[in-house]
């Protein structure tokens, strides 16, 4: 058996693919983590929440309606999307201009009725979600190396979203609207330029995005109401160590410590849960606004 480091290479291999899927999770919710709090300053603990009601979306339309993955991997971001923009417009804007702490005990509180009303309705047990058919099977790497065709998909469909949602937002003029309308309202307002409706289109593409990755994640993980409890902590961490409202930051953190959590599994598999914790204290203590945050 071929062996890197004295470690077997389809165990590496396994590690690493596993890391990189994480790692696309980690990038995707990172990411409308980033968008929300960089043009709203707001931090959105509720977005594990958003999150996991994306996967039962996807579950519920197929369940109920009859719609299979392609549908769902477009409507459940548009729902859920909808369904942030009606919180943040009926909720989250009154507490604009009071202090952040504020916004964030409501997007926790926000974060238990959402996972308390889907507990009490469907409990606490996973239901699985089927793989499409399309993306069923997998590629024959070499002899002992073998890729899944669906997290392959995943990690190809998160580079493109976060890579567009970049561009869309640093390149456009709609993104250049969003940045002015967060750096001076009063002035972008002058303009003719509705600031309250940009904020609530904000959030709303923040939380879709998170929606997005519950859906890709339904095929592979149990669809159930706890499932965005502790991965809201590492994605907070994520956006940490990236740099608090960086979005390119926040895209190439999430895969590169997607990818070194899976190398850690294999190297010292006791840390893998705390890697992630161990480097956003590091990087705090040398640099506070993050890898690539800028200082106030």
């Amino acid at each position: 058996m071929m062996m890197l480091f004295g470690i077997p290479l389809p165990a590496l291999f396994g590690q690493l693919v596993i890391g990189l899927i994480n790692g696309s999770f980690y990038a995707v919710l990172s990411l409308g983590f980033a968008v929300i709090f960089g043009l709203l300053n707001i931090v959105n603990f509720a977005h594990g929440a958003f999150y996991m009601v994306g996967a039962f979306s996807a579950w519920m339309l197929l369940n109920y309606l009859g719609l299979g993955y392609w549908p769902a991997l477009v409507l459940a971001p548009v729902i859920v999307g909808c369904l942030g923009m009606v919180l943040e417009r009926l909720v989250i804007s009154r507490l604009y201009k009071l202090d952040g702490l504020y916004v964030l005990l409501l997007t926790f509180g926000c974060t238990l009725v959402i996972q308390g009303g889907f507990r009490i309705v469907y409990g606490n047990s996973g239901m699985p979600y089927p793989v499409p058919d399309l993306l069923k099977g997998g590629f024959l790497i070499t002899d002992s190396l073998y890729l899944p065709a669906y997290r392959g998909w995943v990690v190809l469909v998160s580079i493109v979203i976060c890579l567009a949602t970049w561009l869309v937002i640093e390149k456009t003029k709609i993104g250049s609207y969003l940045r002015a309308a967060t750096e001076n309202a009063a002035m972008t307002e002058a303009f003719g330029i509705n600031v309250p409706r940009l904020l609530t289109i904000t959030f709303g593409i923040g939380v879709g995005l998170a929606a997005l990755a519950g859906v890709l994640a339904a095929p592979i993980y149990s669809v159930n109401p706890t499932m965005g409890g502790e991965l809201i902590i590492v994605v907070f961490a994520v956006v940490v160590i990236g740099g608090m409202g960086s979005i390119l930051g926040s895209i190439l953190t999430g895969f590169a410590l997607g990818v070194l959590e899976g190398l850690t599994k294999v190297v010292y598999p006791e840390a893998s849960g705390v890697v992630i914790f161990v480097i956003m204290v590091v990087v705090l203590c040398v640099k506070p606004a993050g890898l690539f945050g800028k200082s106030s």
